[in-house]
């Protein structure tokens, strides 16, 4: 395997490992608040479990990063992957996934703490409030998408 290869599956690795410890710890975070209040509140358990779901998006952004490197690459194809690229090409790879990859995982873990937010204010306000922890969640959620797009057109720029 050339370093060209070592480095691009590399980056393809990192973005779905930063992004999944972004979600973990995101859906961590809101799932402990969503505990404690249906522990209490079993019937809130709808309506916590979707603001503890949000910040596992950013987990999905990074295996789709992961995801079109392979397909880049040709991977899932045994017969026609491409297994000889050149260093400074699984660098460019490797710089294409690192959008994805951090903003997926400062994302998620933010997000969960606005999810964590939201189900205080649920907790105290009733799940008539869902829909407002929704659009505070969906506003960090959109740097994420923004991290997947800039991934997405990094590695459209790359040429093999």
């Amino acid at each position: 395997m050339t370093s060209g290869i070592m480095w691009a599956l590399f980056g393809a690795a990192l973005s779905v490992f930063l992004a999944g410890i972004g979600s973990s710890v995101g859906t961590a975070l809101a799932g402990m608040s969503a505990a404690g209040l249906t522990s209490k509140e079993p019937e809130k358990f709808i309506a916590t479990l979707v603001l503890q779901a949000l910040p596992g998006t950013q987990g999905i952004y990074g295996l789709i990063g992961a995801i079109m490197v392979m397909s880049k690459l040709k991977w899932f194809s045994v017969a026609t992957a491409i297994s000889n690229i050149d260093a400074y090409t699984g660098w460019l790879i490797f710089a294409a996934c690192l959008p994805v990859g951090i903003a997926g995982m400062l994302s998620g873990i933010y997000q969960g703490k606005v999810c964590a937010a939201a189900i205080n204010v649920i907790a105290k306000q009733g799940t008539k409030k869902l829909v407002i922890g929704l659009v505070y969640g969906a506003v960090v959620e959109t740097y994420a998408i923004i991290g997947l797009v800039a991934t997405l057109l990094l590695l459209g720029g790359i040429k093999l």
